[in-house]
Formats: structure tokens, sequence, C-alpha cells
């Protein structure tokens, strides 16, 4: 059997790419085909924009595919969710739909909004967050480069961002958070209820999830006597415990344990005048919990 798999195209391929790698599959896309090849003979691959995913997985067109929830709630697609996968282009952080206005634009609230005009690429989204606040405004359609629509060609915008920058490099303001959005594993329903289609579903969910926990942490072996065990121990933050294995040394014994990789630099110090001898650091994959 085959499982029909959408890749998303644009700001979140790289990243996906890069999590599906560190999950053991290797997706190789080229640059003149939208279907990219997977080393997994059971999954066929489709580039498709994560806009249209979650409408062509409920269709039943593709059994399952990653793209951002609010994509989903977007199209009010009727789909199953597999995985919550909080990365995005630039890390592992949420993005967010706000609302924005030109830094002097005299419009404060949601509720200056009314009778204005709203430019925005998530029309649903904004709808019914208007209507939420029980604001009536024409809402248009951005065809992309929504920053630069106010305040000739709209009032307002309903825009994506991580970071902000974009929009304050256009003087641009956020008066309201319209919704929080991370990627997401969704499959068609159908394919859900199928037996073999859930247990390879739930394998590259696990996959996933455990490339997602090694984001931003390093393994740490290291060497220690006995009598210097408590000291080193003291050093170290870990997921649980630290692994501890006596060695062939009489007296000696090996830790290994995983930290956060920004903590490297302080701990390794520490570690050395705290005994700590024939210390490695290697990068993680995976981490299965």
């Amino acid at each position: 059997m085959i499982l029909k798999l959408g890749i998303p195209k644009g700001s979140l391929q790289d990243a996906t790419v890069e999590l599906f790698r560190k999950a053991g599959f290797k997706i190789t896309i080229s640059s003149r085909s939208y279907y990219p090849s997977i080393d997994d003979p059971q999954i066929e691959c489709l580039l498709l924009r994560a806009q249209e995913m979650a409408r062509y997985v409920e269709q039943g067109l593709l059994d399952a595919g990653l793209t951002g929830y609010d994509w989903v709630v977007e199209n009010d697609a009727k789909v199953r969710e597999v995985a919550d996968l909080v990365y995005s282009k630039t890390g592992t952080g949420k993005a967010r739909w706000v609302l924005a206005v030109p830094n002097d634009s005299p419009i404060q609230t949601v509720k200056d909004l009314e009778g204005k005009r709203i430019a925005t690429e998530a029309m649903n989204l904004t709808r019914r967050y208007l209507e939420r606040h029980g604001v009536t405004a024409v809402v248009e359609f951005s065809w992309g480069a929504t920053e630069v629509k106010p305040p000739y060609l709209a009032d307002a915008i309903v825009e994506i961002t991580e970071t902000g920058s974009s929009l304050r490099a256009n003087k641009l303001k956020i008066l309201d958070t319209v919704m929080e959005s991370n990627t997401v594993l969704i499959a068609n329903r159908a394919a859900w209820e199928d037996p073999w289609k859930r247990e390879k579903l739930g394998n590259i969910k696990l996959l996933l999830e455990g490339a997602m926990l090694a984001f931003g942490k390093v393994g740490l072996m290291l060497n220690v006597h006995k009598d210097n065990l408590r000291a080193v121990l003291d050093v170290l933050p870990a997921l649980k415990r630290p692994t501890i294995s006596e060695l062939s040394e009489p007296g000696w014994v090996a830790i290994n344990t995983i930290l956060d990789e920004k903590l490297v630099r302080v701990i390794i110090p520490q570690l050395k005048q705290a005994g700590a001898q024939g210390i490695v650091e290697y990068p993680l994959n995976k981490i299965i919990m």
C-alpha cells in the first residue's frame, strides 16, 4: 500500500524537509517537479501550497499532509489532526495572525474598523474575528505584499507574522492577535480509518515528534572518578536522570545525558572544574520519550 503525503511548498518547505531528515526520512525536491522523492517506498509525496493542503486532504486526494492549523480553520476542513508540530520557517515557535494598522492611524481598536476596508489572505478567519467583535467591515483578498496596502489600498490588514519585523519595517503596529497557529499533520478521515494507513501515520507521528523534542538539544558523554561524581551531577541538568555506567577502570564511571545546546558553553567548563574528563558533545536527531 501507498500513503499519499502532502509536503507544504513555500515558507514551510525547507523546515519540513529538515524535520523529516531528523526523523529519518530523506526527501529530495527538484526545482522542476512537484513530486518530491522520499526514501520510503510506502510513501508518495506531493508538493503543495499550505493554503490548499487541508482541502485536498479532506477530499481524499491526499491521505495526509502538513500545513498550518490556520489553513485548516480557514478552509473549515473536516480532517483528522494527527500531530501538533510547533515549528515554522524560522524555528520552533508559533506564528500569529494579527490585526495591524499604520503607526499614525486613528484606528486604535477593532471597534474602530466599522465600515473600514481590511486586506488579508485569510478572509474567513478575518470575517469570523470581526463577527465575534460585532464589527461590519469590507474584507478583501490580498494576493501578497499585504503589508504595503495601508493606508492607500486598505485601512488595516490581517497578516501572519512570527517576529513582527516585516510589519515594523512597513511602519505598521499590531492592534490585536486574531489567532495563533503552528504546523499540524492532518489526515483524511477515511484514510485514518484504514488500519495500515493509521499505523503508518502513527509511526510518522512518533518519529516527527521525536525529532521535534531533539530541537535545540545535544547529548553529552563524560567520564568521572566516583570521588567527584556528586560534584559533577550537581552541575548537570537532564530530562530525567543522567545514565551512569561503570567503566573497566576501577573507581571510574561514564555519564550520558541530554541538555539544551545553549547551556553547553556554560556547563562544560563547570564539568571540567568538577573533575569530569573525556567530555564529548554530540548532536541529536530524535528523542523518543
